[in-house]
């Protein structure tokens, strides 16, 4: 059956928005009629059809320049800008070439008289599902302004987020790179004239002397084999990312590592609660609200967790009691908390404020990340270094001693 995003209002003049699945909108009428309300607007929703083309977003349109977007965008909107002025401005100051093209087009249509919601389905590489619903509820509702300023807030923390993980990879990353550069030319430079000097004099090599100057001697003169190789890997981990299979793989075993897991494990409670917040305070019904935030996150394990959640609330069971399963990735505080959100009806001010405690707790674990990672890349490299000086120095002491 089709999906029908509906306006409708009750007797008292009150307005309700929501998604109904029903056969026509003769059916969605008598459907709100018997919750006593009227049908003021019905839309059918279109369904997405999805292809094999490649979306790279994150090289097109960057989280700065939709922040930047939308907040003066509210800003201009709050002073009385007329709306296609708004966007003629914001897409002269953008960078991106392909943002500016889009808002310019947007700019047009919205000059024709189309609404700002339906011309943002057109990009959805630029804008997400969950800013697309949103602003299409803020237009509904009157309440654009306000819908501007809640998404500037979640775009602000999103990059905050991004930013303080990307932050507190990048130390390790330089060290490991570092190390393995570093490794590779020792290895081409340096043990190929210590291996002829020790051929020269005819020393018995031990074993782990003999490893490195076979890999040594296969970098020297396969190096071709190893970037083949290297580019083939990288190519195997790409399109296994691509599947289900291998994502599910990939993030079961990011949810594994000691360090790492307790980031992603924040990280993707945070986007939660921060979209779910945003979704409900913006008048988004519930269960539309879980299946955007379905979109929303990153990892496979929480998605397929929240659609279970989606389905079990869809069927009328509370979020709360849905979320209890999903002890094991969501912590016991959001549950307790939801559940007291629903018990007060202040589910969206309740989750908004979970939201900034999970996303406190993502910056104090990244700022001690570093801490936490350099004694262990000290060791590695200790221990790379070691082994490397072994390898090298013991054939000449050995040589040494049989001198005296």
């Amino acid at each position: 059956m089709p999906k029908y995003f509906y306006i409708a209002q009750s007797l008292t003049g009150e307005s309700k928005s929501g998604v109904m699945e029903v056969k026509d909108e003769h059916q969605l009428a008598r459907a709100l009629k018997q919750e006593g309300l009227i049908l003021i607007r019905a839309k059918l929703e279109e369904k997405k059809k999805r292809n094999f083309e490649i979306s790279l977003p994150s090289f097109g349109v960057s989280l700065t320049e939709k922040m930047f977007f939308t907040r003066n965008l509210q800003i201009m909107i709050s002073a009385g800008l007329p709306f296609p002025r708004a966007i003629a401005t914001l897409a002269a100051q953008t960078r991106s070439k392909i943002f500016k093209k889009a808002l310019l087009n947007i700019g047009e249509e919205v000059n024709k008289g189309k609404a700002f919601s339906d011309t943002l389905v057109k990009y959805p590489n630029i804008f997400s599902e969950l800013f697309q619903n949103m602003v299409k509820v803020g237009e509904e509702s009157g309440t654009l302004e306000n819908v501007l300023k809640t998404l500037t807030l979640q775009i602000e923390r999103d990059y905050n987020i991004r930013s303080k993980v990307r932050g507190a990879m990048i130390y390790p990353a330089v060290i490991i790179c570092a190390m393995l550069g570093i490794g590779t030319v020792m290895l081409i430079t340096v043990v190929p004239t210590l291996a002829e000097t020790f051929q020269e004099l005819e020393i018995e090599l031990p074993m782990i002397t003999k490893i490195v100057v076979g890999l040594a001697t296969f970098l020297t003169q396969r190096w071709y084999l190893v970037l083949v190789a290297l580019i083939f890997l990288i190519f195997l981990f790409w399109r296994g990312m691509k599947t289900q299979k291998g994502k599910k793989i990939f993030d079961k075993l990011i949810l594994k590592i000691p360090i790492i897991s307790p980031i992603v494990k924040k990280t993707n409670s945070a986007y939660m609660v921060r979209t779910l917040s945003s979704l409900i305070s913006a008048g988004v019904p519930i269960v539309k609200s879980l299946e955007i935030t379905v979109g929303n996150l990153g990892n496979f394990y929480y998605k397929e967790a929240i659609a279970e959640v989606t389905e079990k609330v869809r069927k009328g069971e509370k979020l709360s009691e849905a979320l209890e399963p999903h002890q094991d990735i969501y912590p016991p505080t959001i549950i307790q908390m939801i559940a007291i959100g629903e018990e007060t009806g202040e589910t969206s001010s309740i989750l908004a404020k979970l939201a900034d405690f999970f996303e406190e707790e993502v910056f104090n674990i990244t700022q001690n990340l570093t801490s936490v990672i350099e004694p262990v890349l000290m060791l590695i490299v200790g221990a790379a270094v070691g082994l490397f000086a072994i390898s090298m120095f013991q054939p000449i002491y050995s040589m040494l001693g049989s001198i005296k």
